[in-house]
């Protein structure tokens, strides 16, 4: 592993939500040069079905969404401050009660129990401080490694959208999971506010 795979423990940064073994930080402008290099790994890019695309380009659309009232992007950090992925809610509809959530983490910290955590953590913010009823995630159908950490978050599977994303020259499908409210407070474990 090279030295620009690893980033750098920040412990200055601002915990605001805690979680099984990580925290998460709200993302700033400063954060562009590692999601950038985190989003052009090649299997992170096939996960997501986004093309990595330009410093530049990622800067000025993390400067957009700093001021979009219907997101929250973080950072998610270990306890050292290592930075180890983002994890976003976003279109959130507080009307509707609906939103999506969105994860990626660092290739050298895949595999690591910290993809749940950090979902756990999320769906805790999302419905035990916001006014959540539902939240959908959607990645690829032959992506197991996602569908497997959105099951054990809590996600089910509501079907599928047929050739819904184009990637590397062909048509994939996308699964469909959700977690509904009454479903999140019928999981056994403990809530992010308890640890």
């Amino acid at each position: 592993m090279s030295s620009e795979d690893t980033a750098k423990p920040n412990a200055e940064r601002t915990h605001c939500w805690r979680g099984r073994g990580i925290a998460f930080t709200p993302l700033e402008i400063t954060d562009a040069e590692l999601l950038h290099r985190w989003r052009s790994d090649p299997v992170a890019a096939h996960e997501t079905g986004v093309w990595p695309g330009s410093l530049y380009e990622l800067t000025e659309r993390i400067e957009r969404q700093l001021d979009d009232n219907s997101r929250d992007d973080f950072l998610v950090l270990l306890p050292d401050g290592t930075p180890v992925g983002l994890i976003a809610l976003y279109d959130q509809q507080l009307a509707e009660g609906t939103a999506e959530a969105y994860l990626m983490l660092a290739r050298e910290h895949r595999g690591r129990g910290h993809a749940v955590a950090a979902l756990d953590a999320l769906t805790d913010l999302a419905f035990g401080e916001l006014p959540m009823h539902r939240i959908e995630a959607f990645t690829h159908t032959d992506n197991a490694a996602s569908l497997t950490v959105l099951a054990a978050a809590g996600f089910a599977s509501e079907g599928v959208r047929r050739s819904s994303c184009f990637h590397r020259g062909r048509r994939y499908d996308n699964a469909v999971l959700s977690l509904l409210r009454a479903e999140w407070e019928a999981l056994d474990r403990p809530r992010s506010w308890e640890l």
